[in-house]
């Protein structure tokens, strides 16, 4: 037979498009009849953290050989102290047997560890076991805070700061659109520079229901002063506001800053709000064993909410905290809780996260000390894992790009804190000492 008449016998033999390859052909997807929360439009791009890893995948693929070191994510990196696992060791195995084994635990957390809490955080401070929420880490509890707050509450929030107190603050309808510069409608945003001390001029500030405050901050570093934190604390009172308080990198808070008798000298840097005298009737903490015991997988938190916190309709903040709660969460592992009892409960464990505290404090001193011989304006470090480093007139994506590019080093671009960070960088000391150095050896050659 002719080849021209194979030909167009196969071609009269070829299959339609749709039966042979139907995932080429363009078809308009199934839909529900739900509306989308209209909300979560409000929401900028991704959220950065996320952000962050897909742009340090998509440059593994570029280079596949590189040895990326991550100074980005804060994502702790030592291993978790063995008198701390070994005490969850022994709870898990223990779940084996009759006479080991829980089922469900009180939605508020273990008594033991809510009791060991309230009496060696916040020693002399007046804050009960009741009043300890256990949870599983603080973002979680950012956004139980937000729902309990509801939509029709106004926001403040510390610029820059972390993006989850914005972002749930978007998602539960507190706000408007954004700007261009980033900004929502609906939300008073501090500055905190440089040239203010990183702390807000209060007195320029508008009222507002609820401000979050983050000390140690994340990502500037900056750990607040006792002068800093009363005049916080008054500006609440005055205006009848509740401070949402983040303590989770206060162990990284020096000793020496805190001698002096507590909340009374206007110099030391408390790692408590409740060390600043009428802080229980404005305020609520939150903190993590994420940060100082590297519960980052474990998950592990809490929140105080003192029974002195009172709405407008003088009912207790606590109670509807408690119902939110027991709604939304069955309790933190019980396993988890257990390690945490191991952290706190004895000299030995607290001596264990300290060590761990202080290798990252280390490294901390360590890139410090390289921006500061290059030059650079740096902050943080001292009382923080976080580094806050200037680039003038610099787009902070930009930097965080070149720095990617040239040393194979991540970091995270300031402006995706708020638009306060624009020109920033935060480099994280969350990585083994070897390669903290070696970071330090790559940015030294490129910014030279």
């Amino acid at each position: 037979m002719p080849a021209n008449m194979i030909s167009k016998i196969l071609e009269k033999a070829v299959l339609p498009l749709d039966v042979i390859a139907p995932h080429h052909v363009k078809t308009e997807a199934a839909r529900t009849s739900v509306l989308r929360n209209p909300n979560m439009e409000k929401l900028q791009k991704g959220y950065l953290f996320p952000e962050i890893s897909m742009k340090h995948e998509a440059h593994l693929k570029k280079y596949p050989d590189a040895k990326v070191i991550s100074l980005g994510i804060g994502d702790t990196t030592e291993p978790i102290p063995g008198v701390i696992t070994s005490a969850m060791a022994e709870y898990a195995l223990a779940l084996s047997t009759p006479e080991g084994y829980q089922g469900y635990g009180p939605e508020q957390g273990q008594m033991n560890l809510r009791k060991v809490i309230a009496e060696k955080v916040y020693p002399n401070m007046g804050i009960k076991e009741s009043e300890v929420f256990i949870s599983d880490g603080a973002q979680c509890d950012i956004a139980r805070l937000q729902m309990l707050f509801g939509p029709n509450v106004t926001i403040a929030v510390q610029d820059p700061t972390f993006p989850g107190y914005v972002d749930n603050g978007v998602i539960v309808g507190q706000t408007g659109e954004a700007d261009e510069a980033g900004k929502y409608a609906g939300i008073s945003y501090m500055r905190c520079a440089p040239e203010n001390h990183f702390f807000p001029d209060l007195s320029r500030a508008p009222r507002t229901d609820v401000i979050f405050f983050c000390s140690p901050n994340n990502p500037t570093g900056h750990a607040a002063s006792s002068a800093q934190l009363r005049e916080l604390v008054d500006f609440a009172r005055r205006n009848g506001s509740i401070i949402v308080f983040d303590a989770a990198y206060a162990w990284y808070v020096s000793d020496e800053e805190q001698a002096g008798g507590g909340g009374n000298n206007n110099n030391n840097k408390p790692r408590s709000i409740y060390e600043v005298p009428g802080a229980r009737e404005v305020a609520i903490e939150i903190c993590s064993f994420s940060k100082f015991a590297g519960f980052t997988g474990v998950r592990l938190g809490w929140a105080v909410v003192p029974g002195e916190l009172r709405y407008a309709d003088g009912s207790p903040v606590a109670r509807d905290f408690d119902r939110i709660v027991c709604t939304c969460f069955n309790g933190a592992s019980s396993v988890a809780q257990a390690g945490g009892l191991a952290c706190l409960a004895t000299e030995e464990g607290r001596a264990a996260v300290r060590r761990v505290v202080g290798v990252y404090k280390e490294n901390a001193r360590v890139l410090v000390d390289t921006f500061a011989t290059l030059g650079k304006e740096v902050y943080g470090g001292a009382d923080s894992p976080y580094v806050w480093v200037r680039f003038p007139g610099r787009r902070s994506w930009d930097v965080f790009a070149e720095i990617l590019e040239k040393t194979h080093v991540i970091t995270v671009p300031g402006s995706g804190f708020g638009p306060g960070g624009e020109g920033f960088v935060r480099v994280s000391a969350f990585n083994s000492r070897d390669k903290v150095l070696e970071a330090a050896a790559r940015l030294r050659k490129y910014l030279a």
